[in-house]
């Protein structure tokens, strides 16, 4: 099976009747899912800068971890069949689960999981999660079914940090555009700029997947992406990017609207490393000159969460920080001047070419006019946002959205691209991640969090909700996103 020719010329069901036919009509175990996005994987291995497009294709639909971050939050296990800590918190043993076979029938083996650890920490890896991983010493495997990790200090979040490593066929050699998983589909093709298509994979270790077929189709742009719903070109819009598209589709019987819960934050992120954001006062001047409720509102009108750092509310160590550094123009022009700047200063801000952020920058350039600061919007690609701001940390400052769940751990690391370096912060955390008890990591976490607040070392803007909709005969998919990953197994589709 190949990926379908997917036409926009498709005519739109009436509300009423879908409605019918869906309770009408039984489930069709082999239908095919398509799903409409915006976040097309630059390649497909998640430790080669792939771009949180990979997370919603692939984590947990192709690839699957020791453990998984489920839908609603929780960490179980899933190729662990058990596991166990030494008392001292420096040695793990995980059991896998037997019976699992990689895509290609090779057998699943701790030599495997070996290899997949080791590929996240390695020092070519660009894996947001690498650090979390170094206090790993040694892996260790006894037999074929047993995987031993030493660490070098106690590491509380090992079982939610190893749910970021997919599990790869040893076997396997260069994955940036194939695969080797152990997960319900296999990749059936790809169309670089176009579709990504997955096939359910009959020799899977579980239940078998809810639909026979899913098909990414990727969009550059939110209209078009919300015309393939309204022209049944697709199914399902994994996430919403404008609130003036859902009065199309919230009061229509033919269409689904949820909103979940989000981790994805909208962030001005200053290279902390270079004048004059490595001023503290600056840095506050500008999340004061930044009316972020106008903002919000300007984007998605009723929905989406101000925060006031970069936890959301789904986090066991958010506070509601929304206080710190509120807006007031006035007040920013005055920290300017205490900072050396009366009358201000100019700085390029790079801009990723895809929404919100070239509206989001045109809206930050406006406000800081008024306080005597000039904002220069440089457009760049995704592919070069990554290179020349994560890897080469060449930039003033930046607009990113941030996906990842529990990502106050990239405050803790100064070689991380922002540049954010407070020793109080980074002992906090590790602190943190080296508790014996998660009351002890939560009292630490929210403390660091606190002080980032405090010294302006981002600017947090907003949290995007988390919109999901579908056609209404398609049910079962997840609603929270978290880490933009998106299960598609349970999904079904009456028909």
């Amino acid at each position: 099976m190949t990926i379908k020719h997917l036409t926009f010329a498709a005519a739109l069901l009436a509300g009423a009747s879908l409605s019918s036919l869906a309770l009408a009509q039984s489930v069709n175990p082999d239908a095919t899912i398509r799903i409409g996005s915006l976040y097309e994987p630059q390649n497909l291995d998640n430790t080669a800068g792939a771009g949180q497009g990979i997370n919603e294709a692939f984590n947990g639909n192709v690839y699957e971890a020791l453990f998984q971050l489920t839908d609603a939050g929780s960490v179980e296990p899933k190729l662990v069949e058990s596991y166990e800590a030494s008392e001292d918190g420096l040695t793990y043993t995980f059991k896998l689960k037997p019976g699992v076979t990689f895509h290609s029938g090779d057998p699943l083996t701790a030599a495997d999981v070996k290899y997949s650890i080791e590929r996240v920490t390695a020092e070519a890896s660009k894996s947001s999660r690498k650090k979390s991983l170094s206090t790993i010493t040694g892996i260790e495997t006894p037999d074929d079914q047993t995987v031993v990790i030493t660490l070098s200090t106690r590491s509380i979040s090992l079982p939610y940090n190893l749910s970021y490593v997919w599990i790869v066929n040893d076997a396997a050699a260069d994955i940036t555009a194939t695969e080797d998983g152990t997960g319900p589909y296999t990749l059936e093709e790809w169309r670089r700029g176009s579709a990504l298509a997955l096939s359910r994979f009959d020799g899977y270790w579980g239940d078998a997947a809810s639909n026979g077929e899913v098909v990414y189709t990727y969009f550059t742009d939110a209209t078009a992406l919300n015309n393939a719903l309204l022209t049944n070109a697709v199914d399902i819009i994994t996430s919403v990017q404008s609130p003036d598209s859902l009065a199309q589709f919230a009061d229509n019987p033919a269409y689904t609207v949820t909103e979940g819960a989000s981790t994805t934050k909208e962030l001005l992120a200053y290279n902390d490393r270079v004048a004059p954001f490595d001023n503290v006062k600056v840095r506050k001047a500008l999340a004061r000159a930044t009316d972020k409720a106008r903002l919000l509102n300007s984007i998605w009108g009723d929905y989406g969460t101000l925060i006031g750092s970069f936890v959301p509310p789904t986090d066991p160590w958010y506070v509601d920080l929304t206080g710190v550094d509120a807006y007031d123009v006035e007040s920013a022009k005055a920290l300017l001047a205490e900072a050396g700047y009366p009358d201000g200063f100019e700085f390029t801000l790079d801009t990723p070419d895809y929404d919100p952020h070239p509206i989001v920058a045109q809206f930050l350039q406006t406000e800081y006019a008024k306080i005597g600061v000039t904002v220069n919007i440089n457009i760049i690609t995704a592919n070069e946002w990554y290179t020349k701001i994560y890897q080469e940390k060449n930039f003033e400052a930046t607009l990113q959205e941030h996906v990842n769940h529990r990502d106050i751990v990239f405050y803790g690391n100064p070689d991380f691209y922002w540049g954010y370096n407070n020793p109080d912060v980074v002992k906090l955390i590790a602190d943190a991640e080296a508790a014996s008890s998660e009351a002890e990591q939560t009292e630490k976490l929210t403390e660091a969090n606190k002080i980032i607040a405090e010294d302006a070392a981002g600017n947090w803007l907003y949290l995007f909700p988390q919109i999901v909709v579908s056609a209404a005969n398609v049910t079962g998919y997840p609603v929270n996103g978290l880490n933009a990953q998106f299960f598609a197994y349970d999904i079904e589709k009456a028909e």
